[in-house]
């Protein structure tokens, strides 16, 4: 028995499945109580994409191939990104393949498992990579044993994954003080549980839709009046034969991109499609009749709608296929959360805002997407937040017509402080080099709420109980985020700069009553802002200097 694209492709769908009805009990799986479980969310979004692809009856290399890119895109968090880079490895050692046998199945598991591997600075046993490693290094022992017996293998490397996985919390004291296995780690246990389930023809099957996370609905945070641009149009070019062929209409996508904003231009072999918006509606069709036929057209005025807007009205996924004119040399995009923490970065000179943090993180299409909007040259990446910087970095790796680069900052205060130390004046070298250092020298805080109950470090700490957190470590568990506030307060000892951000449940006078301990510390000509940032989840966000 071999692998086939027909096969692995329904080993995928069953694999994604698995995840989807598994995702849950993963997210639960999460040690730290800040609200960011969601390993599981992560993970199946990730995977969940390739399902879109219906059916497929090409080559195991093709459909590989499509799987990965799909996995690359979707990307989300940390698990996400790992994950995905493991079936890109996997893609890479099938290319050209029609099936695959043991032995080339070992192989593409071995060069998974080292992509994700490579894609981590500083791996560490006891995750994930732990589990894809017993994995592999299982197929290539008993890869002879079982050729011809494709269920015999998966069987053999999904026990030695399991054991894998049982072995985690001696890895990680985190984990054995808590009594878990690795979340990530036990997710790929479920992928190799749901392609298992796919190889012996009993393919699972989701017991629910995907629970996408949520993006909030705004339209109803601004004025109809505050509308640029009052026309959606939207339109597909069938190309004459003298357009025909991909990347043929940049002189139109230009033209468009003159006319307005949110411009979607996508230049197939074929056709165009396009999405902007703007006041001259007929100026971009008379333009694309230019390039061939209309073969479909739609204009709808955005102020009419706006007026009649209900709360579930459906959320807008922006296409792959953005691109901008550059226009300036360097650029921005930050990730965060809360108006005015977005407010903040784009006063400091953001370009592009991604909404996201913990419990939303953006995929790598995201990025993508956000990068291909900033009209530059040089486009600088600041995720603020740990579990954000992988996808950032794989997102960076598939744009090739701009230099990115991805700042490594974990938190809204570093990335505040790496705008502040930008110099337009001085090269992307030195401007790395120089954001990098503001980047170590804030101290970060913040307070949130616990969601589960748990163990760390030796201290326990109760669901619903206030935590606070310096760097990204929790340093202490109250009753109150005031509590927090005043136990943390002498990381302001003799500080100069302070920034508090306060969220979207605090007031102000909750915010200065709050941080009267914060000035206490301070140096004496301390400059010190307390600011509405809007932020969910956490009570406040603390920057100090």
């Amino acid at each position: 028995m071999v692998i086939n694209g027909q096969t692995f492709f329904v080993m995928m769908v069953s694999a994604a499945n698995a995840l989807d009805n598994s995702k849950t009990h993963i997210n639960n799986m999460n040690i730290f109580p800040v609200p960011d479980g969601d390993t599981g969310i992560n993970m199946t979004l990730t995977m969940s994409t390739i399902k879109s692809l219906s059916k497929f009856d090409g080559t195991l290399s093709d459909c590989a191939e499509k799987a990965s890119q799909m996995c690359l895109r979707a990307a989300r968090g940390n698990s996400g990104a790992i994950l995905s880079l493991f079936f890109r490895g996997m893609s890479k050692s099938f290319k050209g393949l029609q099936t695959a046998d043991s032995y080339q199945v070992a192989a593409a598991l071995k060069r998974g498992t080292d992509e994700a591997y490579k894609a981590v600075m500083k791996p560490t046993e006891g995750t994930i990579l732990s589990v894809m490693r017993a994995c592999s290094d299982k197929a290539d022992k008993v890869k002879d044993k079982y050729r011809g017996d494709m269920v015999g293998l998966f069987k053999s490397i999904l026990k030695a994954s399991e054991e894998a996985l049982a072995k985690t919390p001696d890895q990680l004291p985190v984990l054995k003080e808590v009594n878990l296995v690795d979340a990530g780690g036990y997710g790929f246990v479920v992928i190799l549980t749901g392609m298992l389930a796919g190889l012996k023809g009993q393919p699972v099957v989701a017991n629910d839709p995907v629970a996408h996370t949520a993006k909030t609905n705004v339209f109803n945070e601004f004025n109809t009046e505050d509308i640029t641009f009052t026309y959606c149009t939207e339109c597909i070019v069938e190309k004459s034969d003298e357009f025909k062929g991909e990347g043929t209409a940049s002189e139109f996508n230009r033209f468009v991109c003159e006319l307005g904003d949110s411009v979607v231009f996508i230049d197939d072999d074929d056709i165009i499609k396009l999405h902007v918006h703007t006041n001259n509606p007929g100026r971009v069709m008379e333009k694309a009749l230019e390039y061939g036929a209309l073969a479909t057209v739609k204009v709808e005025n955005m102020r009419k709608q706006h007026t009649e807007i209900i709360d579930d009205a459906p959320v807008v996924v922006t296409p792959a296929e953005i691109s901008v004119p550059i226009s300036k040399k360097f650029g921005f995009v930050s990730v965060c959360m809360g108006a005015g923490i977005s407010s903040v970065f784009s006063d400091l000179g953001t370009d592009r805002i991604i909404l996201g943090g913990q419990t939303m993180n953006p995929s790598t299409q995201d990025v993508i997407d956000a990068v291909n909007l900033t009209p530059s040259e040089y486009v600088f990446v600041l995720p603020n937040n740990k579990n954000i910087y992988m996808v950032a970095e794989q997102a960076s790796k598939l744009i090739t017509d701009k230099k990115v680069l991805v700042l490594p900052t974990k938190s809204v205060p570093q990335g505040i402080s790496a705008m502040l130390a930008f110099d337009e004046s001085v090269s992307a070298e030195e401007n790395t080099e120089v954001m990098t250092e503001a980047i170590g020298a804030v101290t970060s805080i913040s307070v949130t709420q616990a969601v589960r109950d748990t163990t760390i470090d030796g201290e326990k700490i109760e669901n619903g109980q206030f935590i606070g957190l310096m760097n990204g470590s929790i340093v202490c568990a109250k009753n109150s985020p005031e509590e927090c506030i005043e136990a943390l307060s002498d990381n302001a000892t003799g500080k100069s700069f302070i920034t508090v951000f306060y969220g979207e449940e605090v007031s102000p006078e909750e915010a200065e009553a709050a941080c009267e301990c914060i000035k206490a510390k301070a140096d004496k000509y301390a400059e010190i802002n307390i600011l509405c940032g809007g932020q969910p989840l956490y009570p406040y966000i603390i920057s100090i200097e």
